[in-house]
């Protein structure tokens, strides 16, 4: 089974399944076809991560497929240029992209079918056409302005300067000769040659740092997932420079407390904003790239730190959150007919990325590089041939005794927030995927405002449950349905025993789930 937030690309990565591919490959093709299908979200621009399970291991592995900065990169000239963050568009914000090299590391370790022929749906896609969604259509909207600042990529995305309606036939021809190539010559059509080239001639030189050298050695790494007991229940993650032990560090506190009459009970609810509290707290002064960490995820991941971190706990009062980002991601999980489980999330990390296209290769660039901090001393600090902090961050579970598979979303900061709502759904109160993705969420930290104690909650949220936050001090605001903030999730999950494959794609999205 595989689900994915597009139903066309949900359609592909099923065909393959049904061809004998592999979970691997099935992931390959969708993320290929998904880079088409959600501009804003995804791109061959962008970073790739990956939690693998063959089901004959005791425990995944997990596939590193971000990209660094460049190593010219500078933070005194942007200082000296007046900036006090990193610049949400252009080149300073792009960072070296490794989805290209993630794929064909992972295919060649799992991948049992042609590259060339997982790409070439994606390529038909992006030189035919697709009509325009609803969805996409309001995403390009709010967009728009920004869009057209950039005449290469309002060329491809806009429609005489504006945003086109839904039903519009969305067509990228140059990013479908991209892809063939990729497809035909292997990851050096990327890394090198004349799609090197564009990236170099848009993100380097006069306009950035970027050189071919930075692309050219750049390589993902095979990374151990790093994982956490949660009642009964072990959810793994991908350590620094990823956000993932963001999750763990919320779930281990959760863990300290009863859980809830019910999932929506004020109390319960309560436990988790404040959990991913401190959490954030963690992450936000100490997470980078493990290089320029001055503390492991062990000094933080232990009985003693939880209990620190949890100690000023009450069931009655709130304390000061952080204002939190959006992001614009995709994440898909399949597991095949070997029991072979796939946890990938990919992104271009904000809304149509850096807002640059590479020449003439139709690939949007991602503007990851804008999550660096411009603080001196930093461990998140801009530097020269570093990771950035990521958001990006798949996970796997695994319930004793009963399911296990791929867990995850996109979201930007969102993404923790709702690893954990979802593990609470499965674990404590035993739903299905379906019933786990389709409940409304909260969300900690809206970026909209500076009220530190703000908290989102969807549409269908019960009244008793938003009534018991603002009586504890949370400032309660409700979004309408469809708020793109609160994640597109994916569930795919395996039991153990029978060999069941349940899965669903999240109600807020045009996705789906499908066996192959």
């Amino acid at each position: 089974m595989i689900a994915t937030p597009h139903h066309v690309a949900t359609e592909i990565g099923a065909s393959v399944l049904r061809e004998g591919g592999s979970a691997i490959d099935a992931a390959i093709a969708a993320n290929a076809a998904l880079t088409v299908l959600l501009p804003d979200q995804s791109s061959i621009g962008g970073d790739c991560f990956m939690i693998i399970w063959p089901h004959d291991e005791p425990a995944p592995m997990g596939l590193n497929g971000s990209g660094r900065a460049p190593a010219a990169a500078d933070p005194d000239a942007l200082r000296a240029q007046g900036y006090q963050a990193m610049p949400r568009f252009g080149a300073a914000s792009v960072t070296v992209p490794g989805t290209i090299d993630a794929w064909f590391t992972a295919h060649e370790r799992f991948g049992t079918l042609p590259m060339n022929w997982l790409l070439e749906p994606a390529v038909t896609l992006a030189r035919d056409g697709f009509p325009v969604s609803i969805r996409l259509a309001n995403a390009m909207n709010v967009s728009a302005t920004h869009l057209a600042s950039f005449p290469v990529a309002a060329s491809i995305f806009l429609e005489e300067g504006r945003a086109p309606a839904p039903g519009y036939m969305l067509a990228n021809p140059a990013l479908a000769n991209s892809l063939d190539a990729i497809g035909r010559k292997g990851r050096d059509a990327f890394y090198r040659g004349w799609i090197a080239d564009q990236i170099v001639a848009t993100a380097g030189g006069d306009n950035g740092w970027m050189t071919g050298t930075d692309l050219a050695t750049h390589a993902s790494s095979w990374d151990d997932p790093i994982s956490l007991r949660y009642r009964n229940a072990t959810l793994w993650e991908l350590p620094p420079n990823s956000q993932g032990v963001t999750a763990l560090l919320a779930l281990a506190m959760m863990d300290r407390e009863a859980v809830g009459a019910s999932w929506d009970d004020p109390a319960w609810l309560h436990v988790q904003i404040e959990a991913k509290k401190r959490a954030f707290a963690i992450r936000d002064r100490f997470l980078a790239d493990p290089e320029a960490m001055t503390i492991t995820v062990d000094d933080v991941l232990n009985v003693a730190a939880i209990d620190g971190m949890w100690s000023d706990f009450d069931l009655w009062a709130v304390t000061v959150g952080q204002p939190t980002l959006p992001g614009d991601t995709i994440f898909l999980g399949v597991i095949d007919g070997d029991g072979l489980a796939v946890s990938l999330i990919q992104s271009i990390y904000q809304a149509f990325g850096s807002g640059l296209v590479a020449g003439d290769t139709g690939i949007v660039l991602q503007n990851r590089g804008s999550y660096f901090s411009l603080n001196p001393g930093h461990p998140n600090e801009l530097v020269g041939g570093k990771r950035p902090l990521h958001t990006l961050m798949p996970g796997m579970i695994d319930i004793d005794g009963d399911r296990r598979g791929p867990i995850g979303t996109q979201g930007g900061d969102a993404q923790a927030q709702i690893h954990i709502q979802l593990a609470s759904h499965l674990i404590d109160f035993g739903m299905t995927p379906q019933e786990a993705l389709a409940i409304p969420r909260w969300f900690s930290g809206d970026g909209r405002s500076g009220d530190p104690f703000a908290v989102v909650i969807e549409a269908g949220m019960p009244h008793a449950a938003a009534s018991g936050l603002i009586e504890r001090g949370h400032a309660v605001n409700r979004v309408e349905p469809g708020w793109p903030h609160a994640g597109y999730a994916q569930i795919v999950l395996r039991n153990r025993d029978s060999g069941e494959i349940t899965g669903a794609a999240d109600p807020r999205t045009e996705g789906s789930a499908e066996r192959g």
